[in-house]
């Protein structure tokens, strides 16, 4: 298997190999879409990990929202989140999904465009980034019921409050409700920015194991 390019302060985060998915990522692909992000990052980009997500209800309606990008390999893109949260229910309804990066100040701006399906991540790769996380975003995992009715502010400080007194002096354990997911692409589209809107498009399609690109007109 692959190096895993984490994005978690810069450094690799640990976690025990696990089969090697069915899906995999063309190295050229890869390799793109890796020397794109660094860019960005060495660009001084605010957010250069940040992504949009489109998710969607069982009854068709679309939302979207921005999301961290916390790992890529050969597999596809993980992120983290609350699976009792809105998505966490969209996902569990419908795992098809669009991720897009855009950095507006890399080159003459670029846009990557992400579709696949999202699956759950094993345990212990989400065990291994809860870990890596700071302690009050780890008590924010508990604390916060993600998209649920808050009635004010102070039930808030008072469920992080509870948690903080639970886990005083011990490790924070990853809340059951709480871990990554991995988009498994078919899809992928390099958009690169051009005077006049003469833009270069090259999208990648997977078609069983086989990646194929084409151009695409602005």
């Amino acid at each position: 298997m692959g190096q895993v390019h984490s994005l978690h302060d810069g450094a690799l985060w640990p976690r025990r190999k696990r089969e090697v998915s069915h899906i995999m990522l063309k190295p050229e692909i890869l390799d793109t879409f890796v020397r794109l992000l660094d860019e960005a990052k060495a660009g001084g980009d605010p957010e250069p990990t940040a992504m949009n997500l489109a998710t969607m209800e069982s009854a068709g309606r679309v939302a979207s929202r921005i999301v961290l990008l916390k790992g890529v390999d050969e597999r596809g893109f993980r992120f983290f989140s609350n699976y009792q949260s809105d998505k966490g229910g969209q996902l569990e309804a419908h795992a098809q999904v669009a991720l897009c990066f855009h950095w507006k100040h890399l080159r003459q701006g670029v846009q990557v465009r992400v579709e696949g399906v999202a699956r759950k991540l094993l345990g212990d790769e989400s065990d291994a980034y809860f870990a890596s996380r700071p302690h009050g975003s780890q008590i924010g995992a508990w604390a916060s019921l993600q998209s649920q009715t808050l009635p004010d502010r102070e039930t808030f400080e008072r469920r992080v409050q509870h948690y903080e007194e639970e886990f005083a002096g011990r490790e924070v354990s990853r809340p059951p409700h709480w871990g990554g997911y991995l988009v498994e692409p078919d899809m992928l589209e390099f958009w690169y920015g051009a005077e006049f809107r003469l833009h270069e498009r090259v999208r990648w399609s997977r078609h069983g194991q086989t990646w194929t690109s084409r151009l695409l007109y602005p």
